[in-house]
């Protein structure tokens, strides 16, 4: 894409969708036979299911859908009854009869060659860029998932577990905010969007304190040797009912040896570092941190306001944490960086105006608020991305380690369920004053 445009052209639009490929194919070789369609659980698909839902997807808005609605016939028979997810319940993408999976790669790349062949014509007409980039980023959401699922199910990353710590500089303590009035929101001007972005819209955020780094691994287990996991009086009622039916008693995938904690990674267990951000905890789990730390979550007003603003500019956001510049290895720890968390304290050119630390990589970050709908919400044409969620997801920021850098911007909004804790979340935390 352009540095100084978000509408990227035809030849910027196929380098996209070949890297989001390369990604996924990647993904692809590294399974083994019986991985392809793996063990049932309800927070991973299978990949046989999930590599043709990435194709399927993609053909569906980039070559069949019209701008009146009508589609036109799909590549594979039976494609929609197989591979759309909005009809197809999570427990009967095992059981289907899937093309196997030298078939489904061949099925993804006759649809890439499609999509590439039809912008090389038509060009990157508005219609067209629209859905072409809503494919990347659908299918760069699933290499993210693709990434926690293999440590979700144990099995070696692709990704390098550890690279030479990038500079730290001290950040200690918190950065005092001003708050104001300012735009809560993506602007019409600002290239592709998701509906729950839309639109800009004013609000009032308070003077606030924010840690001007993520909660790192030592920090966290400190909470953790306090009895934070047993204190019911640090936990809601709902939280508490998880930690109950999880027997949750440390972040997921620690492992205590002797007098020190170690790690899950993949397949292997390393070492715990203690000045990474704390990985796999959910919003819980964040909660009663704060509560044994007389902290609080951010809202998610406040993250924005943190990452887009400036002392003294309100009227006016940048469209990420440091500014204009796309991300580069030395302001975020991202998708192609360490392939796990750093240092809380690592990247400072990636601070805020604000001089919060690590607003973009690293982990994504809880907020407070539930996952709810900007005033005048409409839904875009793929309306199963934001609407069937609303209420009873959690709001994050950020991005993580895994996520490719294309996808964010200071105003996207990701969303879990609070009990979430395979996926690849941290949080930071606020003064409560």
């Amino acid at each position: 894409m352009k540095a100084d445009s978000h509408q990227p052209d035809a030849a910027a639009l196929r380098d996209m969708l070949l890297a989001a490929r390369q990604r996924t194919l990647a993904y692809a070789g590294a399974l083994q036979p019986a991985q392809w369609l793996g063990p049932y659980l309800s927070i991973v698909n299978p990949p046989l299911w999930e590599i043709g839902h990435v194709g399927w997807f993609q053909e569906h808005w980039c070559l069949r859908y019209r701008s009146a609605g009508a589609l036109a016939p799909a590549l594979l028979p039976d494609a929609d009854a197989r591979y759309n997810s909005a009809i197809v319940p999570h427990a009967e993408r095992w059981r289907l009869t899937l093309p196997e999976p030298t078939h489904t790669l061949a099925y993804l790349s006759e649809v890439l060659d499609a999509v590439i062949a039809r912008l090389m014509r038509d060009g990157a007409t508005d219609h067209l860029r629209y859905f072409a980039l809503l494919a990347v980023f659908h299918e760069e959401m699933h290499n993210e998932a693709f990434h926690y699922t293999r440590q979700t199910l144990g099995y070696p990353q692709a990704l390098p577990a550890r690279e030479a710590m990038r500079a730290v500089a001290p950040c200690p303590g918190d950065s005092d905010i001003t708050g104001g009035r300012f735009m809560l929101g993506a602007s019409e001007n600002t290239g592709f969007v998701f509906d729950n972005e839309k639109w800009a819209h004013e609000v009032e955020v308070a003077p606030f304190r924010m840690a001007r780094t993520a909660v790192c691994n030592a920090e966290y287990s400190t909470f953790v040797e306090d009895g934070g996991y047993t204190r019911r009086e640090l936990w809601d009622d709902d939280g508490w009912a998880w930690r109950s039916r999880a027997d949750a008693n440390c972040p997921l995938y620690w492992v205590k040896t002797d007098d020190s904690w170690r790690a899950r990674y993949g397949d292997r267990i390393l070492p715990l570092a203690p000045k990474a951000a704390v990985l796999h905890v959910n919003w819980y789990e964040a909660q009663a941190y704060c509560v044994w730390a007389g902290r609080r979550l951010p809202s998610e007003a406040e993250w924005e306001f943190a990452a887009a603003t400036a002392p003294g500019v309100l009227a006016s956001k940048r469209r990420y944490p440091w500014g204009e510049a796309p991300p580069a290895a030395t302001r975020a720890n991202l998708y192609g960086g360490a392939g796990t968390t750093i240092d809380v304290a690592a990247l400072p050119d990636g601070d805020s105006a604000w001089g919060v630390r690590q607003m973009f990589g690293n982990v994504w970050e809880w907020t407070a608020d539930w996952f709810n709908p900007y005033p005048g919400f409409v839904r875009d044409p793929y309306k199963e991305y934001s609407e069937p969620w609303f209420g009873n997801h959690k709001v994050l920021r950020g991005g993580c380690h895994a996520t490719r850098a294309g996808l964010l911007r200071n105003t996207w909004r990701n969303f879990y369920t609070p009990e979430r804790r395979d996926v690849l979340a941290g949080f930071r935390t606020c003064a409560t004053d």
